[in-house]
């Protein structure tokens, strides 16, 4: 296992013996409660490490200098925010990371995964409609809604000047034309580095159209 996390984080210079522990300790974890829990898909189980923890940590490599609050949406079994604060730990570590999970037994979860990994996170067992703004400086989803729907989501709990992190698929041009319809925002596209037709959409300065 440790020669897998040392081939996908080789070439990462935020990523310290101590920072691959915990990723090794998290991979542990989500193996040991994925049966009771379905943190994530079987399937993916064998592809971890590139599936979802290379996968979240390129959103970081995103987060804007000088960011203070990252919070993620849709939290589910951590990705991408708990990768997050596993890479903020030792080298942003001014970078608070709120998790946001409505599903009481994956927020569960992450609470647990946090404590055992000696991370500071907030876990926020609510729904994100009824969750007070967060003003976060980066808000992050994964996999969780249509483009249209995060906008929403984002225009409630992005800080003025705050960036948007959406990973997206192939239908992602598609769902930016139909969130045109009742958005106006920034975009620049990111291509991923895990998925051939993947895309990351950076967004900002979010407003209704």
């Amino acid at each position: 296992m440790l020669m897998q996390v040392a081939e996908a984080f080789r070439d990462r210079p935020d990523v310290s013996r101590e920072t691959l522990a915990r990723l090794e300790a998290y991979a542990a974890l989500l193996q040991r409660w994925n049966p009771k829990i379905n943190l994530v898909s079987r399937a993916s189980l064998p592809e971890l490490w590139t599936r979802h923890f290379v996968d979240s940590a390129q959103l970081f490599a995103l987060c804007p200098p000088g960011a203070r609050h990252w919070a993620d949406l849709g939290s589910g079994g951590g990705f991408p925010g708990l990768v997050v604060a596993t890479l903020a730990a030792e080298v942003a570590p001014d970078l608070s990371v709120t998790l946001v999970e409505s599903d009481g037994r994956k927020a569960a979860f992450l609470a647990t995964a946090a404590r055992e990994l000696g991370l500071t996170v907030d876990v926020r067992a609510e729904r994100i409609e009824a969750l007070p703004p967060l003003g976060a400086d980066v808000l992050s989803a994964r996999a969780l809604a249509s483009l249209d729907v995060l906008l929403g989501f984002a225009d409630r709990h992005l800080a003025p000047t705050g960036r948007a992190l959406f990973p997206k698929g192939a239908r992602a041009e598609e769902e930016i034309t139909e969130a045109r319809r009742h958005w106006v925002f920034d975009l620049t596209r990111h291509p991923s580095q895990t998925a051939e037709d993947g895309v990351i959409l950076e967004i900002g300065a979010i407003s209704h159209a």
